[in-house]
């Protein structure tokens, strides 16, 4: 993407109703205005709050969000210029459930309070496979404590990849670490069973890997 198309996207972001962007000290200085208040000041109702976390395009957020109106849908990504598109998508057709935030994965804690997010959603992400990039795995032992922190008592998580490698990494972590697995599939369009929403939606990435026959790989599971 040209610079130019990206300082066009930024700029067209910071028009959306629906795009949070909060800076970093805002978050780590616990002065982040919307924690604790997303049901009361932002989407104004008391539906349960679902997160994509990087959540790139925001393809998987707006259509989620289309396919459950009765909760609202949260896409976080670093990378402004990417989720523009979802952003877009959902102010053209009016969808007050869907929001996105530009900031890092890391900082979640400090974006919702204890107990305020009903799912989390980790579509595609980097597995990060040297054993140096360890700390940057999004299921690694430290990420899962703090989507513990910010899931209620029901909260689960969502993992849908196309990595075999991130699949049986996170499953090995689940499993040693006495976290419950509710359902894992490591070929979801081969293997019945699978949830509607993880066979239904598609991002534009992942259709590119169905057409070449690479394996979509699901896991749904409560931290302890």
């Amino acid at each position: 993407m040209g610079s130019k198309n990206k300082l066009k996207r930024f700029r067209e972001n910071d028009t959306f109703s629906n795009v949070i962007q909060p800076t970093r000290e805002e978050i780590v200085g616990n002065a982040f205005p919307l924690k604790g208040k997303w049901n009361t000041d932002f989407f104004k109702n008391d539906a349960p709050i679902v997160l994509e976390l990087g959540c790139g395009k925001g393809e998987y957020t707006v259509a989620l969000a289309k396919k459950f109106p009765e909760k609202n849908f949260i896409g976080i990504d670093i990378k402004g210029a990417r989720f523009w598109r979802g952003a877009k998508t959902a102010v053209e057709d009016e969808m007050n459930n869907v929001a996105f935030i530009r900031t890092q994965i890391e900082l979640i804690e400090g974006l919702f309070e204890e107990n305020e997010v009903s799912e989390i959603w980790i579509t595609f992400p980097d597995p990060q496979i040297k054993y140096k990039r360890t700390k940057h795995r999004m299921t690694n032992e430290a990420f899962l404590a703090r989507y513990k922190k910010v899931l209620n008592e029901e909260g689960t998580v969502h993992l849908k990849t196309d990595s075999e490698f991130m699949h049986g990494y996170t499953l090995g972590l689940l499993h040693g670490a006495g976290h419950e697995v509710l359902y894992a599939n490591h070929n979801v369009y081969v293997n019945e069973g699978s949830p509607a929403e993880v066979t239904e939606i598609q991002t534009f990435y992942e259709s590119q890997y169905l057409e070449v026959n690479k394996a979509i790989t699901y896991i749904h599971f409560k931290i302890k």
